[in-house]
């Protein structure tokens, strides 16, 4: 089932997307819902990110080409940090490239959003808390974090640097699945997630066991090998199978 948030006609609602049409739902994500016979043309509605999370938590070091692309080397346990909620940006929403950055770079990613409230989950339940899955993309300031590790936080934390979408896929194993990250049309990223250091029940039970994750909750599940800078013109686009492609264009600051 791919679930959407949208906006149309100036009201933000739920729905189901079948085909090219959006069926609309009655209730929320969180509490439960039930379609109306109420229909819209895909096209005519505008996409939001598909959940509003209290945290975004990202995994660092967890696709081993990418380990060894960075010269890092292989974690003993999930090592995560957190992009704040006002980061988050929805399909085909512009990703704003921040006054004074040097080098802005993607980082595709597969996202879980969380179901049910986490907290010291046995890792053989951790996957039965899992709403669905979405694309995201992990922007980053390299230059920033390149020069201070102890600013990571700001170079992932800027306003539009945490993009997901364009829908909630349900009933998808997240341990095999094939990303692909495009600039400009070019594949500039390609793996699968069964090629992870971690399994994504290993790391809802790591995180659960260090804070408490709540429904709707962002969990970012790390990048594969090929990250590289973007530009102010450029589109980035984040395709994982069966979740469709997340696409965003970098944009400069209005003022």
């Amino acid at each position: 089932m791919k679930l959407i948030r949208f906006r149309y006609k100036g009201k933000v609602q739920i729905g189901v997307v079948k085909g090219m049409e959006v069926t609309g739902l009655r209730g929320s994500l969180n509490d439960g819902f039930d379609e109306i016979d109420v229909h819209y043309p895909l096209s005519n509605v505008e996409l939001l990110p598909p959940t509003e999370p209290t945290k975004v938590v990202c995994i660092g070091l967890n696709y081993r080409e990418h380990i060894e692309e960075i010269g890092a080397i292989i974690p003993e346990t999930p090592i995560f940090f957190l992009k704040p909620p006002s980061s988050v940006v929805g399909h085909e929403n512009a990703i704003i490239y921040p006054k004074g950055a040097e080098r802005v770079d993607y980082e595709g990613e597969l996202a879980i959003v969380i179901k049910s409230k986490m907290k010291d989950v046995p890792e053989d339940k951790a996957l039965e808390h899992i709403w669905g899955l979405s694309c995201f993309n992990d922007v980053t300031e390299r230059a920033f974090v390149s020069k201070n590790p102890l600013l990571l936080t700001l170079s992932k934390g800027f306003d539009t640097f945490g993009p997901i979408g364009p829908y909630l896929v349900t009933d998808l194993d997240p341990n095999n699945l094939n990303i692909k990250t495009y600039l400009n049309g070019q594949v500039m990223q390609s793996d699968n997630t069964k090629n992870c250091v971690f399994s994504v029940q290993k790391i809802l039970h790591y995180l659960s066991t260090c804070m408490t994750l709540y429904p709707g909750d962002i969990v970012a599940t790390g990048t594969p090998k090929g990250i590289a800078p973007m530009q102010p013109g450029d589109v980035v686009e984040v395709e994982i199978e069966g979740l469709g492609k997340l696409r965003n264009r970098v944009e400069q600051p209005v003022n």
